[in-house]
């Protein structure tokens, strides 16, 4: 599987276009804006995009699915249905956080965990970690030994927690539960900033680093 991490939005959201090297066919995972940018990378790199990902529906995530979607006539796939109240709140997020309006849509597969999702030859796993949004999942593709974590986890940090459903606790949990078991040697690429790998940030993040051996 091949990558290319496309920054997006006034808040540099790192929107990642995801395909396989033998078939060329390929995803876009959390298109929150910025769509003529992310049309060009598609272009440039040749892929045949069949699909969006989404981790979590906040604005600058998934700001942009329902017009990408409907240009490029794609199948929306995430998140889990717990984030539905974000979706139906795109339109205020909008104009809370100063965004071009944006439409609203219905995603044509709700998430869980333990499903997967695929394109061309290549199977991503879904993890459910809750915390940051109630319905927040993480795509992990082993035979890369990548995940891509949305806001979960940062280089250094982790997700937010004080909007509408989230919970520290769970957060952590969904950390120490779920992502860190994956393996130290995984990289991630985050919803912000530069990738990391769950070994790294196991031993260096100060919200997590010693607290689980």
């Amino acid at each position: 599987m091949k990558y290319r991490i496309i920054p997006v939005t006034p808040f540099q959201q790192n929107c990642t276009l995801l395909w396989c090297e033998h078939t060329g066919k390929g995803a876009v995972v959390d298109p929150g804006g910025d769509l003529d940018r992310i049309k060009a990378a598609i272009r440039e790199e040749g892929v045949t995009v069949e699909k969006i990902l989404l981790t979590h529906a906040h604005i600058d995530h998934a700001g942009g699915t329902a017009v990408l979607a409907r240009d490029l006539g794609l199948q929306i796939e995430g998140p889990g249905q717990e984030d539905a109240f974000w979706i139906e709140g795109l339109p205020q997020q909008s104009q809370m956080f100063g965004f071009p309006d944006v439409e609203i849509f219905s995603p044509d597969r709700w998430l869980e965990d333990g499903d997967q999702v695929s394109f061309g030859d290549v199977t991503l796993d879904v993890v459910h970690c809750p915390g940051h949004t109630p319905g927040h999942v993480v795509f992990y593709h082993a035979p890369s030994a990548l995940a891509l974590v949305g806001d979960v986890l940062f280089q250094g940090s982790i997700g937010r927690t004080d909007f509408p459903r989230g919970d520290h606790a769970t957060l952590i949990r969904s950390i120490k539960e779920k992502l860190l078991p994956l393996g130290d040697e995984v990289d991630f690429i985050p919803g912000h900033g530069p990738m990391s790998s769950f070994g790294q940030e196991r031993l260096s993040n100060p919200f997590i680093a010693g607290r689980y051996g």
